[in-house]
Formats: C-alpha cells, structure tokens, sequence
C-alpha cells in the first residue's frame, strides 16, 4: 500500500487528453524529478492483460499467467521480466562499485540471481513481491557498496510497502528498486 504522500502524488495525477474510447494521457506527479533525461524508453501492453502481449522498442512478447497461478505458463509473465530487469539493475550498480574500487575483473565476472515470489504479505492485504538474491564473484565489500548504490538511487517512499529484498546486507532500506 502507498504511502499517504504517494498516495496523493498519484490522486493528483489529471487526465490531460481523451483519445479513443479507452485512452488517457496523464500528467502525474512524483517524488523525484530529472535535472537531465538520459534515456527514456515506452512499453505497451495490449490483450488480455496476463494473458496479452508487450512491447518494447520492437521487443515484443506474449504473456501468459504461470500454471501455478492457474494459467497455461505458455508464455512469458511480469514476475520473469521483473526479476530479469533487477538482477541486470543490479548487477550494474555491482560492475560501477567494482570500477569505482579498482576490483573492476570482480564485477566483470560476478553473476547476479534474483528470483521473484508472487504471494500474500503478512503484513496486508492484497498481493507482494518477494526478491531473493544471491550474487557469484564478488567479495562482501563489494555487495554491501554495490547494496548502497541501489538503495541511494531508489524510491523507497514508493517501494518498501511493495516488495522485500533478502540475500542482500541489510544496510538501510531493505526493497527499495534501483535501475542502475
């Protein structure tokens, strides 16, 4: 559940345009802004949701809800991307840390896992992600600084009532999400 904060940043949000009978473009607010825009990208969902496609900068997947959840597992899901998307996150702010300490061989080499738990939180209704990971290669210097950089680029104030991060040095603000 948000926060009261991003709970109004996001009722604040205004529809600026109509297009199409089920199109709407918003002005939302957030947290945090950019000084500069270095790389935007836009991904599309269509169908039936779970079971629909996306697509990205001419990356296009079928989707399709895992058989443990019910559906065919013919196809790819939102937990797998998002797991795919962390672990690369991550393993980048690990591979900055490295350079940045001179151990750049170590951060060339490691190998970053992360595994996505879809569940029931105990703590409130509804559905939460689980992340779970566990790094190859590196020495714990290099994961505790490498834990730093995400948790100092991230929106915790948006993520920590979303998702909990183990296999990590707890530091400071366990799931919170950075894009490295």
């Amino acid at each position: 559940m948000l926060n009261i904060a991003a709970r109004n940043l996001f009722r604040s949000a205004r529809p600026v345009a109509t297009t199409g009978r089920h199109s709407f473009n918003y002005v939302a607010r957030s947290l945090m802004t950019l000084k500069e825009v270095k790389y935007t990208t836009t991904a599309t969902a269509s169908g039936l949701g779970r079971n629909g496609e996306v697509e990205c900068d001419g990356l296009k997947l079928k989707l399709a809800t895992p058989k443990e959840l019910g559906g065919t597992g013919d196809g790819e899901n939102p937990e797998q991307l998002f797991a795919m998307g962390y672990s690369a996150c991550f393993l980048g702010a690990l591979q900055l840390v490295a350079r940045q300490q001179g151990k750049a061989k170590l951060g060339e080499n490691a190998v970053v896992h992360a595994s996505v738990s879809l569940g029931v939180p105990n703590e409130r209704p509804g559905f939460g992600l689980a992340v779970d990971i566990k790094v190859e290669g590196v020495d714990d210097e290099l994961l505790k600084a490498a834990h730093e950089v995400r948790v100092q680029c991230s929106t915790p104030e948006l993520t920590d009532n979303y998702y909990a991060v183990t296999g990590l040095p707890v530091l400071s603000s366990p799931g919170s999400w950075c894009c490295c």
